[in-house]
């Protein structure tokens, strides 16, 4: 897709929201059960289901996904996402991208070891090494951008609200 394509299709999506903001509000949802053994909880995913478990410096045995580990995949999956959108609708040819996630947590704070530590991801960085002919200016362009519009990323800016109910 080209950017004259990317333009051409997104452009009755902005003229409609333009017109009725109240169609904007696009859902989205996550599923999952407790259904496999041990202290993990199977989450529905495009591919299948992964089954998310203890880290290893929480007490796992590296068998199950991290959801800090899926955490990063969500948010340089969106970060890539947007960058490649961004980067064609601002005719930035791209010979190749390739991302990293990376970022650490504290394990004595969600183990309560500590409760001045952090519990969350910290020191969240996404880089992505681009062949491309653009200069540094249009980089730092396409960086401000993919950062302003990753819905992910923007994500992280409040914690979400946890709610425990019955059936």
């Amino acid at each position: 897709m080209d950017a004259t394509e990317l333009r051409a299709a997104q452009a009755p999506l902005k003229e409609q929201y333009r017109h009725h903001p109240e169609s904007a509000r696009t859902p989205l949802r996550a599923t999952g059960r407790i259904a496999s053994p041990g202290l993990t909880f199977d989450v529905d995913q495009f591919a299948g289901v992964s089954r998310a478990g203890l880290h290893r410096a929480t007490g796992g045995d590296g068998s199950d996904a991290c959801s800090g580990d899926m955490l990063l995949e969500a948010l340089l999956a969106c970060a890539g996402v947007t960058l490649h959108s961004v980067a064609t609708a601002f005719g930035i040819h791209l010979r190749s991208v390739d991302g990293i996630a990376e970022g650490f947590f504290d394990a004595r704070g969600t183990l309560g070891v500590d409760r001045a530590a952090p519990i969350g991801v910290q020191d969240l960085v996404l880089t992505f090494t681009v062949d491309t002919d653009a200069d540094d200016a249009t980089l730092s362009k396409l960086a401000t951008a993919t950062d302003r519009y990753c819905v992910v990323g923007q994500s992280l800016a409040t914690p979400p609200t946890i709610r425990i109910r019955r059936p």
